[in-house]
């Protein structure tokens, strides 16, 4: 696929000038957004997301465009999962919820430039060395191990702090209370953060966590970085609005860890069968391909995402229902006993 540099350049500048419009049209004033402004525009970002696809596909072929939503897809569900850290740090640090989007939208423009960073890494070696197909692959499958073996997600679950946070709250001096929306502030002469700040940072550093196993998986479904850094791009666009749109539901969906851990297991094997096909290591098979396993294509690997993720949410949709009825019938016994 042969991007010319203006493409990329159009890409680039609109997803800033979207970053841009968020921050001035949403989050400068702070507000806690309504349950219809957020679903507005989480469907305004999917809708783009969506017509950017259809554009590849119809100008690039069914191979990429089918690459570009298998990436999709992957990404943000994978961001989903990443919002229950969201809601962790947001609780433990006691951020108000009108100074969320600040601390979302800035962690986001983080995330994206970090991300942008490791895509371009992996892109270089994936071109130059064929052996990092297998590094890849270990991770995701291990990340798969780790998901799986979480079994889901607690309420009851506390924020750890990082070393990153540790060493900030260290070295920089920080106030115990918020001053508004602002990150520093300057008392007797002297210059402090603030704990929206340190929520920021929270949020920041997760992400270095996040992308350890989103840019091993993107590059498990296409290797265009053209691609991968839009479909990046595109799930994290609508991730602020996304938080707030779901925030209550996310306790729900019991089963996702296990969803994802599918996922990311599947996509590890597609990554170990890729680089058996490509492999060059000379104690396997003697520096030899290995095609013993044909390789997994493009439309397979979007029906297992979908068809994961479909079933994913019913079960935890169906369990959830079920959970609630049965302490509904519990409340109800001692009061009949009266």
């Amino acid at each position: 696929m042969d991007v010319p540099f203006w493409i990329w350049a159009v890409t680039v500048a609109a997803i800033v000038g979207m970053l841009f419009f968020d921050f001035v049209g949403h989050v400068r004033t702070p507000h806690a957004p309504s349950l219809r402004e957020s679903a507005t525009w989480s469907a305004v970002y999917v809708g783009i997301a969506v017509v950017f696809g259809l554009l590849v596909l119809m100008l690039a072929g069914p191979q990429f465009g089918g690459e570009y939503f298998a990436g999709y897809i992957t990404e943000k569900s994978l961001s989903v999962d990443n919002l229950f850290v969201f809601v962790l740090v947001m609780a433990s640090f006691g951020v108000p919820r009108e100074l969320q989007q600040k601390v979302l939208l800035f962690g986001i423009t983080f995330a994206l430039a970090l991300r942008t960073v490791f895509i371009l890494i992996g892109a270089a070696a994936i071109e130059n060395f064929s052996w990092v197909f297998y590094v890849f692959g270990a991770i995701l499958l291990y990340t798969a191990y780790v998901q799986a073996k979480s079994g889901g997600h607690s309420g009851e679950e506390e924020y750890e702090e990082n070393a990153v946070l540790r060493f900030t709250r260290k070295v920089l001096p920080t106030t115990e209370e918020f001053h508004s929306d602002r990150m520093t502030v300057k008392r007797q002469g002297k210059r402090f953060i603030t704990p929206l700040a340190i929520a920021l940072i929270a949020i920041g550093s997760a992400d270095v966590i996040f992308a350890v196993d989103s840019i091993p998986a993107i590059f498990g479904l296409t290797e265009e970085t053209y691609l991968v850094f839009a479909a990046n791009a595109f799930s994290l666009l609508g991730l602020r609005q996304l938080f707030f749109l779901i925030d209550g539901l996310l306790d729900r969906l019991v089963y996702l860890a296990y969803g994802l851990a599918v996922i990311l297991g599947f996509i590890g094997a597609k990554l170990v069968i890729h680089a058996l096909h490509t492999n060059e290591l000379p104690f396997l098979n003697g520096g030899e391909h290995i095609t013993v396993i044909p390789e997994i294509p493009t439309w397979l690997s979007l029906a297992v995402i979908l068809v994961t993720l479909l079933v994913t949410t019913v079960l935890s949709l169906r369990r959830d229902r079920r959970d609630r009825r049965d302490r509904a019938r519990a409340r109800a016994l001692p009061a009949a006993a009266e």
